[in-house]
């Protein structure tokens, strides 16, 4: 609940809003080098929006910010989350900017698969604080937020920035999973530096082992842990691919397993897949380790699938699997 300015209890229109890039993702058909492939899938791709389309599938009230062009990918994209029940009321189409693109290889041993990116000017690169609608914006009870909006350009990480302290202003939570994508920052130090600084802003801070290790200088999940627990965030969840995950809560710390995959068919959206999970379970109401338990889980099954969202389930899916 939150209430108006007559001091009246209202309930949230929102559960969760985010703010980011989509793109219009080329999936190929077959492994081999990009070039030689002949047939790609359409998808859809961006971090902010495979959580946002995850969350919406598990029966949650969210909405997105963005821009894109009126080319056909935009409109394609567009339908395509509100296709999911995505509030995308805020997403501003305009003719004169490009939607960005992005092709995405095959892969057959498990590894990470190629993608090249071309998003360079593209229509969310010109977001920035003025795209902010805070009654929207603090009309909703969760903000997650990630690295990825806010490297996308110069106005974009000021914007990222404000969102987040306009929800913790106002006692919403805040998640931030950090995304790192080190060819859209001058620098490794610029990049740390802005990633640490969003970091001390959120809730609820969802790195990658590696990511952590890169981000803090710490090289054990507890370490990794305790670097952003001192700096204000109430939960830290260090994500160890296969391995599962270690959290630290003001409720306590530990490890959950990884769920047992037998074929990784792709590994880009598992990240996005966990923090679904987390955030999903812990606006239910559940504790931490149910949580990270979901959000393992959540992320197995994204990584059976070729698409950056496929393996997202729905609320059905989710109670059949009693998490």
């Amino acid at each position: 609940m939150r209430t108006d300015n007559a001091g009246s209890a209202v309930a949230h229109a929102l559960d969760v809003v985010t703010f980011g890039e989509a793109m219009l993702l080329l999936v190929a058909d077959q492994p081999g080098p990009l070039e030689s492939v002949q047939g790609f899938h359409k998808r859809t791709a961006g971090a902010e929006t495979n959580v946002a389309i995850g969350l919406a599938r598990l029966s949650l009230k969210v909405g997105w910010a963005s821009r894109l062009g009126t080319d056909s990918m935009g409109r394609y994209l567009l339908a395509a989350l509100a296709g999911e029940g995505v509030d995308c009321s805020h997403v501003v189409c305009v003719p004169t900017q490009k939607t960005g693109f992005q092709f995405k290889g095959q892969v057959s041993d498990g590894s990470d698969p190629p993608v090249e990116y071309h998003r360079a000017g593209s229509a969310a690169s010109y977001m920035g604080v003025a795209d902010i609608d805070v009654d929207w914006l603090l009309s909703a009870r969760h903000l997650h937020a990630t690295g990825v909006f806010a490297a996308v350009s110069s106005t974009t990480l000021p914007a990222a920035r404000k969102t987040m302290d306009l929800m913790r202003a106002a006692g919403r939570s805040v998640s931030f999973d950090p995304n790192l994508r080190p060819t859209l920052w001058a620098t490794p130090e610029t990049m740390r530096d802005a990633i640490n600084e969003l970091a001390s802003l959120a809730n609820w801070v969802l790195p990658g082992i590696e990511e952590g290790r890169f981000l803090t200088g710490e090289h054990s999940p507890e370490s990794i842990a305790g670097f952003y627990r001192q700096r204000g965030a109430q939960l830290v969840v260090v994500k160890l691919g296969s391995e599962g995950a270690y959290y630290d809560a003001d409720a306590g710390c530990g490890y959950i397993a990884g769920f047992p995959v037998n074929t990784v068919v792709d590994t880009v959206g598992a990240g996005d897949g966990f923090a679904v999970g987390v955030i999903s379970a812990l606006l239910d109401g559940l504790s931490v380790p149910e949580a990270v338990k979901r959000g393992a889980w959540i992320g197995a099954r994204a990584v059976q699938v070729l698409g950056d969202s496929e393996g997202l389930p729905t609320r059905a899916e989710l109670l059949q699997a009693k998490l």
